[in-house]
């Protein structure tokens, strides 16, 4: 007697359905697989990390800037002036002097300008200086001869050399007589008072012409 199986019990019966089922778990797992990621190695990942040659790499284009507008030149307005008329207007004038045939005319003369002082040049250095006569150890004599020790130098034990400035001019004489640099108590009015009296010199020349020298001596004061 030949065995009949039943319906349910056939397991061929729902082989495609577990066959479909088992291929979407495997689908679902594959790619369960690749989307997961791997930390095992690094626990933290560094996100802070940034590539440098990133930056190198970047070029920044120049920006061009349009030049600028030409200047406007304006040109000058010309405006036209016509001519200026010419206006004839009779212009009276009135004198408080009545003029008649007889009267004189003074004629009128220009003040006469005043003549310009002529400066004479003094010189310092000429071709034939100034001397004394009888020469410079005579003219040193005569002033040691009249020279006096001024008694409040004496006091005071001044000593030194008073430096006396004159011209000489054109006829000899000593003039402009002063201290340019002195030693005080009385020493440089008395050397000043000696060169004063002192006789006419030889003017000097300039050129075979007579003309102002500038003279500077020193005079010394000494205690004995």
């Amino acid at each position: 007697m030949e065995q009949k199986k039943s319906p349910k019990a056939d397991l061929t019966r729902k082989t495609g359905l577990f066959l479909n089922i088992g291929l979407v778990v495997s689908l679902a797992l594959v790619i369960g697989a690749f989307e997961m990621r791997n930390y095992e190695e690094n626990d933290l990942v560094d996100l802070g990390s940034i590539d440098e040659s990133f930056e190198e790499m970047l070029e920044i284009p120049p920006t061009e800037q349009p030049p600028p507008p030409p200047p406007k030149i304006q040109q000058p307005e010309i405006i036209v002036v016509e001519d200026e008329e010419e206006i004839e207007e009779e212009v009276e004038v009135e004198f408080d002097v009545e003029i008649t045939d007889d009267t004189e005319i003074e004629e009128m003369v220009a003040a006469e300008e005043p003549a310009e002082e002529v400066v004479e040049e003094i010189f310092t250095i000429v071709e034939d200086p100034a001397e004394p006569n009888g020469g410079m150890q005579a003219f040193y004599k005569y002033v040691g001869s009249k020279l006096k020790y001024p008694s409040q130098a004496k006091r005071m034990g001044v000593e030194g050399k008073v430096f006396v400035e004159f011209v000489v001019d054109k006829d000899g004489t000593l003039t402009n007589v002063r201290a340019v640099r002195g030693i005080g108590a009385g020493c440089d009015e008395e050397a000043v008072r000696v060169i004063k009296n002192a006789a006419k010199w030889k003017p000097g020349k300039q050129r075979g012409r007579a003309v102002k020298v500038k003279i500077v001596l020193p005079i010394s004061f000494k205690l004995q």
